[in-house]
């Protein structure tokens, strides 16, 4: 598929999906939208597919909404903020945490609003060192949107989710691995090849039982105990039945790597 705003590449069960405005840190218009809308339903239907890396091209991750693309209406009134989070945010985040696979987030440079809330909404985040997280929302009069009131304090705490929403402060990616707003920091130069490697990794684990860990995990948050237990028994009698788990168990029983078809 050619793409103008982003790159997609699918090889050995990994999709790779790079926001590619660089110019503009790869802030999100409505074509930016559209396209990777386009290259998720791929990602959803295709069973080859067991993991998605997303991740940024040149210095920046995701600066958010390139202001400039929501224009005035025509009387000179303020858009319609809401109909845009409806249309275009809601569904992709959406889309990424409801994703029964893996999903990986490389950031590569700044992220910031939006581009904050699009990572948080994927399962495993590795920054660069020299990357950082801003929510801006505040410095222009909104409110975190894109699942980040939800995300946010789930991911650091109450107090911190706080701090960082309203004061809008830059938190490095070192702090953000400290105050488990990611999984991990690393090195500039080796963000790609890391985040490509557990991408490859995933990719030949057992698919449907990584997507309902991750179910499972996020909705652990707002369940009761009664409520998240019964969940965790329909997902092991599903599992119990797969393919996966049978080819788990006969390659520990001989002594063998699995062979895991993400079936």
């Amino acid at each position: 598929m050619a793409f103008s705003t982003i790159e997609f590449a699918i090889d050995a069960g990994v999709a790779i999906l790079t926001l590619n405005r660089p110019k503009a840190l790869n802030s999100f218009t409505s074509e930016m939208h559209a396209e990777i809308r386009e290259a998720m339903t791929q990602v959803t239907q295709d069973d080859g597919i067991r993991c998605l890396l997303i991740t940024g091209s040149g210095r920046g991750f995701c600066a958010g909404q390139d202001l400039s693309d929501r224009a005035l209406t025509t009387d000179g009134g303020a858009p319609e903020l809401g109909e845009s989070v409806e249309k275009n945010y809601n569904p992709l985040i959406r889309s990424i945490m409801g994703l029964p696979k893996p999903v990986i987030c490389a950031v590569n440079g700044v992220a910031a609003g939006a581009g904050v809330s699009l990572a948080m909404a994927c399962d495993i985040v590795l920054a660069a060192r020299s990357a950082s997280f801003i929510q801006v929302f505040c410095k222009i009069g909104l409110v975190p949107d894109s699942g980040g009131t939800w995300n946010l304090p789930r991911a650091v705490g109450l107090a911190r989710a706080k701090g960082l929403a309203m004061l809008g402060d830059k938190l490095s990616a070192e702090t953000a691995e400290d105050w488990g707003l990611i999984w991990k920091c690393v090195d500039d130069e080796n963000l790609q090849e890391q985040a490509q490697k557990m991408a490859r990794h995933f990719a030949t684990q057992p698919t449907r039982a990584l997507g309902r860990i991750k179910q499972l995990l996020n909705a652990s948050s707002t369940n009761t105990l009664l409520e998240q237990t019964e969940l965790e028994k329909e997902a092991m009698m599903e599992l119990g039945k797969s393919d996966d788990y049978r080819e788990g168990v006969a390659a520990f029983m001989e002594k063998r790597p699995p062979v895991f078809k993400g079936a």
